[in-house]
C-alpha cells in the first residue's frame, strides 16, 4: 500500500453516548447530534444556540458565529466543523456555500496533515477522486479500511473514523465519490450509481488487494454494488441500509407515486420547482439531488433516484462477507429495509446483521448517538472475519 508514513498521529476523539435533545425540530436536532457524535461539537456550544434556530437562516447565522467564538478562542477543530455545519443548508450553488466550504477546508486541512492524514487525488475520468488516507498506528496493518459516505457527505467528516481505525491498527482510505464532496465541487464529476468503478479506481491507484469496504448513510446501498463488481474487496460494511428507493413509500401510496412521477411528469416538475423557491426542507433535499447528479429539472433527478432499486445492486453476486449495521428508529430509511437487504444476499460467505435499539443509544441513522460502539462493532467483526 503506497501511501507514506508522515508525523505521529496525535489526537485524541472523545465520543460522546447518547442521541441529545437539543431541538424540538427533528430536522435540527439530528444536524446537531451528528456533529457532537463525531467528536466534533461541543454540547454546551450547541445548547447555547438551540433555541435561536427556527429557520435555515438562523441555523447558517447562528452556526456561522459559534464558527468564529470558536476560533476566537483557539479551538480551530470546533471552529471549522461548525463551518461544515452552517454551509450544510445553504442552497448548494450559492456563492456563500462556495465561500463557506473553501473556508471550511482552509481551517481542517492543516489539522488533518498536522495529525498524519494525506491527501490523495486519485485519477478519475477527466477529474480526480480526493482522498484522506491514514496509515495504522502501529508496526504492521491489520487491515485496509476503504469508506466513503453517501447524499450529502464530505471525506472531511470521517476525520475521527480514520483516527479510531488507525489507532485500532488499520490503513484508512476515505474517498469523495461521484456527487460527493470535493469530487463534486471542484472536479464537477456527477453521482453515479455504478459504484465500482470510484471504488476500483482507489483500489487501482493504491494497488490493494484485500480491503474491508464501509458504506455510511446513502454509501450502504452503493457499497454493496461495489462489492457485486470488485472481488478485492472482501469484506463488505453497510452503515444504513436502502437496499431499495423505489420501494420506499408504503404500498398503498405506491399508486399514487407512480401517477406523479411517471404520468404526470410536467405537473410534478413545476409543483417541484415552487416547492424549491419556497426554501425549507424539501427545497434543500430536491436542490442537493439535481447538483448531486448535474441535473437541471427536478423530476429528472427525482426519476434518477426512483431508478435506484434492488435490481441494479445485482446482490446474487456479492460472494463476500458482510455486515449489516441498522438503527431501528433510522429516519432516513424505512426498517422493513434490513430484511429485505439481508435476504437478498443469498451467495454470500457470510452475513451479520445488527439492530441497535434505543437501550444502545445508536438507534439512529448511522449509530449517531454512539458512534463508539458503532466502530466497535465494526472492528470485532473485521477481527473475527479476517
Amino acid at each position: 500500500m503506497n501511501i507514506k508514513s508522515t508525523k505521529a498521529n496525535t489526537t485524541t476523539f472523545n465520543f460522546p453516548v447518547g442521541y441529545v435533545p437539543f431541538h424540538k425540530d427533528a430536522v435540527y436536532n439530528f444536524q446537531f447530534n451528528r456533529w457532537h457524535s463525531f467528536g466534533y461539537a461541543e454540547y454546551a456550544d450547541f445548547m447555547r444556540i438551540s433555541e435561536n434556530i427556527k429557520t435555515f437562516d438562523d441555523w447558517t447565522s447562528e452556526l456561522m458565529k459559534l464558527s468564529e467564538k470558536a476560533e476566537e478562542e483557539g479551538r480551530i477543530m470546533n471552529a471549522a466543523y461548525y463551518l461544515r455545519a452552517a454551509e450544510f443548508y445553504i442552497p448548494p450553488t450559492s456563492p456563500e456555500k462556495e465561500e463557506i466550504y473553501v473556508k471550511f477546508q482552509s481551517m481542517i486541512h492543516p489539522i488533518l496533515k498536522s495529525d498524519g492524514i494525506q491527501m490523495v487525488d486519485v485519477p478519475y475520468g477527466d477529474g480526480y477522486l480526493p482522498c484522506l488516507t491514514l496509515k495504522a498506528k502501529g508496526t504492521k496493518a491489520k487491515d485496509t479500511i476503504v469508506a466513503h459516505g453517501g447524499f450529502d457527505s464530505y471525506r472531511e467528516e470521517f476525520y475521527s473514523f480514520m483516527k479510531y481505525f488507525s489507532d485500532n491498527g488499520y490503513d484508512v482510505i476515505v474517498f469523495d465519490g461521484p456527487g460527493q464532496g470535493e469530487a463534486r465541487r471542484k472536479y464537477s464529476i456527477p453521482m453515479n450509481y455504478r459504484w465500482e468503478k470510484p471504488t476500483s479506481a482507489v483500489i487501482d491507484h493504491f494497488k490493494l488487494d484485500d480491503v474491508t469496504l464501509v458504506g455510511i448513510s446513502m454509501g450502504g446501498y452503493l457499497c454493496f454494488r461495489a462489492a457485486a463488481f470488485d472481488k478485492r474487496i472482501k469484506r463488505v460494511i453497510a452503515s444504513s441500509i436502502a437496499y431499495d428507493y423505489t420501494d420506499f413509500p408504503p404500498k398503498i401510496l405506491q399508486p399514487i407515486v407512480d401517477l406523479f412521477y411517471k404520468k404526470l411528469k410536467n405537473f410534478t416538475n413545476n409543483a417541484t420547482l415552487k416547492e424549491i423557491k419556497k426554501g425549507g426542507m424539501k427545497s434543500w433535499y430536491f436542490s442537493n439531488l439535481m447538483y448531486m447528479l448535474d441535473m437541471d429539472k427536478p423530476i429528472d433527478a427525482i426519476t434518477y433516484l426512483t431508478t435506484l432499486d434492488a435490481e441494479k445492486l445485482h446482490c446474487e453476486k456479492i460472494t463476500q462477507d458482510v455486515l449489516i449495521l441498522t438503527g431501528r428508529d433510522d429516519h432516513a430509511a424505512p426498517f422493513k429495509m434490513h430484511k429485505k437487504q439481508v435476504d437478498a444476499l443469498v451467495n454470500t460467505n457470510s452475513v451479520t446483521d445488527i439492530v441497535f435499539t434505543e437501550d444502545t443509544h445508536a438507534s439512529h441513522h448511522c449509530q449517531i448517538g454512539n458512534m463508539k460502539l458503532n466502530f466497535d462493532t465494526m472492528i470485532q467483526w473485521i477481527e473475527k472475519m479476517s
